[in-house]
């Protein structure tokens, strides 16, 4: 591990209530870890309550959509940007269901339950195919023991409520 500010080895050091911290000589600061943080959404159509699905480019199974959040950006900003740019389709509201750490990319997954108004998603270079499903169908299409398929069932258990 180096200084992301100065570029030096970083060597562990004790930090009380902290235990074992990356510390940087060179600048004389701890550096805790840093790794990206991303939104899932689970999108729900406004209109009838049916859940979007997409296959994304290089990937054969169904997932939800999900982006990065932006250096100085909020959680709440990225949902309706990461919506947009991905199917063009407008957020209305949405509601956080809670946080995953998903290993195969490193990252710290924020999961939101986001309403769409209206509208069809169009398809780009990042979207193959999209489609509209009810909790059933979603739960079977859904990749299987991914952080996509958690988010959901998270999800269709707070949609479920609200019957």
């Amino acid at each position: 591990m180096f200084c992301r500010d100065c570029g030096e080895k970083l060597t562990l050091r004790f930090m009380e209530n902290e235990g074992l911290v990356p510390y940087c000589g060179n600048c004389g600061k701890f550096k805790f870890p840093f790794f990206p943080v991303a939104v899932s959404m689970v999108v729900v159509r406004r209109t009838d309550n049916r859940i979007m699905l997409a296959k994304h480019a290089q990937d054969d199974d169904f997932k939800l959509i999900a982006g990065y959040i932006k250096k100085g950006e909020s959680a709440e900003r990225t949902i309706p940007r990461e919506l947009r740019e991905e199917t063009a389709l407008t957020a209305v509201k949405w509601k956080y269901l809670g946080s995953r750490y998903h290993d195969a990319k490193d990252i710290l997954m924020l999961g939101f339950l986001v309403t769409a108004d209206g509208g069809e998603p169009v398809l780009n270079e990042e979207l193959t195919e999209v489609r509209w499903c009810d909790p059933a169908e979603a739960k079977e299409i859904i990749r299987k023991n991914s952080t996509a398929e958690y988010f959901l069932n998270a999800a269709l258990t707070d949609l479920a409520r609200k019957k």
